[in-house]
Formats: structure tokens, sequence, C-alpha cells
């Protein structure tokens, strides 16, 4: 499988990517890694972002330079044929000394179901393993 990189904008200004890895398909939410383009710390950023913006920090552990944000209204992601991933709530959190995630959560199907198709498909394949055992077939 290709894998996609996703563009992340915040304020129309891009400031790193992810892969959007990771997803709880039925709740259709995804997250993923950020590489942080030029920002050498992503809290002081996120930080002073949200300071300056009236965002909500949920989470701030400056001693361990982590930090969780609500909601950032101007945060997009947006896929590598232009189209942004929209859910009703996008978020960072991290922290400096390990990683940070961005959070898409609410992503509307059908389109979820057509831009993380290995997500969807993971995620009913576990039930597909769950009755291979109560069944025991060996091959499914």
């Amino acid at each position: 499988m290709t894998v996609k990189l996703y563009e992340i904008f915040l304020d129309n200004k891009k400031i790193g990517t992810t892969e959007l890895e990771n997803s709880d398909a039925p709740m259709g939410v995804v997250y993923g890694r950020v590489t942080f383009d030029h920002i050498d710390s992503g809290y002081d950023f996120l930080k002073t972002y949200c300071v300056n913006n009236n965002i909500v920090i949920i989470t701030d552990y400056p001693e361990n330079i982590l930090i969780g944000t609500a909601n950032i209204p101007n945060l997009k992601v947006v896929n590598p044929n232009g189209i942004e991933i929209k859910g009703q709530v996008t978020n960072i959190e991290g922290m400096d000394s390990d990683a940070f995630k961005i959070i898409i959560c609410g992503v509307s199907y059908p389109f979820f179901e057509e831009e993380f198709p290995h997500h969807v498909k993971t995620y009913n394949d576990q039930f597909k393993n769950i009755q291979c055992i109560k069944t025991k077939i060996t091959r499914c």
C-alpha cells in the first residue's frame, strides 16, 4: 500500500505533514504523528498560537513540555489531491521530547470510507478473524 502524506495548515500556512496512520473507523476518527516544518518546539508554537487566538488548552504541563488543545478552527489537513479532511473537531496534542499527533474527529461517511478504505478494512477484518475463531475455521 502506498502511504499518503497529508499536509497540515494553520491559518493557511503549511506547518507540517502527517500520514493519518491510525483510526477509530466507526467513529469517523483519524489521527497521526505530526512532522512539523521549521518549528523547533511544537509546545511553544502551539501554546503561543492558542493563547493569542483564544483556543482552549486542555492539557498543559510546561515542566514536561506537553500540551493538548481543544478544537482549532483554522487547523486544516489536506490530502495529496488538495481535498480537506473535514471533521467536527481537529486538535493537536503531544510533547517536544516524544511526538505530537493530530486528531480529526467526526469525519463523515461515505467520505471516510473513500479516503481511508484501509482503516475501514482493518476494522472490519478484526470481526472476520473473531468469526473464524468462533467457528473454528482455519482458513478464512
